[in-house]
């Protein structure tokens, strides 16, 4: 339930379409649905602009597909993220006309509303192919909450040129996430480019000194350039969903 669902609502109550018994019934959920196990935030929409997403890792496929069942009953897109195989084949089961998976990053959407909220474009950068689960997982949030996105993929420091030769690329959108492992220098030398915000993701990909990702989330954190912010390691979705929240303002 998100402001355009609940204004709808309210209006057929007004014009007489919908009785007030029939809206108390789709209201009475709100602000959060009691599972037993878990307790569906249905109002989020409401405050965030964005509805619940569900954490897939650590839930049962049952406990995820009694949440994802309720939420498909008021929200038209639903993201479930760090899902597995067992999960992706209950869902498929139950839901198989409206499921995406995505088994790099172990995402799962439904995208029946497929609007566009963004004012811009988001660009989704990743340093090189082993911080591709990453960077999908990133572009699929922003996508599922509204967001047209341009993946640029494999253009680490490594080898700037291919860098380099998306460059009007980069500029053209509003918000630029970058994911890097290693030394994770991608971000700094993007901020350096663009004017857009830039929303740097440590991976957790590198040699021992790396430390799971550890020495990129420290080299991001002390960028020189004053455009990037840092969400933790390996944390795609944190850097979708706060670069639809910028391509909103």
């Amino acid at each position: 339930m998100d402001q355009d669902h609940l204004r709808t609502l309210l209006e057929q109550v007004r014009v007489g379409a919908v009785d007030i018994e029939a809206a108390l019934e789709r209201l009475r959920h709100l602000p959060y649905e009691d599972l037993g196990f878990a307790k569906v935030d249905h109002h989020r929409a409401l405050r965030h602009g964005m509805p619940e997403v569900v954490f897939g890792k650590g839930k049962t496929p049952e406990q995820v597909s009694a949440i994802v069942k309720t939420l498909l009953a008021t929200s038209q897109n639903v993201l479930v993220t760090r899902t597995d195989r067992e999960v992706v084949e209950r869902l498929r089961a139950e839901h198989s006309e409206d499921l995406e998976y995505f088994p790099a990053s172990g995402a799962v959407r439904f995208w029946r509303d497929r609007s566009e909220r963004g004012k811009g474009k988001i660009a989704v950068v990743c340093a090189g192919t082993s911080d591709l689960p990453v960077a999908e997982e990133a572009q699929v949030t922003a996508e599922v909450m509204g967001n047209q996105v341009d993946a640029i993929h494999d253009v680490g420091v490594a080898g700037i040129h291919r860098l380099m030769q998306n460059r009007e690329r980069l500029t053209e959108a509003r918000v630029v996430i970058v994911c890097a492992g290693m030394e994770g220098a991608l971000p700094s030398v993007i901020g350096g480019l663009v004017s857009a915000p830039v929303i740097a993701v440590p991976t957790s990909i590198g040699y021992g000194a790396s430390f799971h990702g550890l020495a990129a989330l420290l080299g991001m954190l002390n960028s020189c350039a004053s455009n990037v912010t840092v969400v933790n390691i390996d944390n795609g979705f944190g850097a979708g969903y706060a670069a639809s929240l910028m391509n909103r303002l």
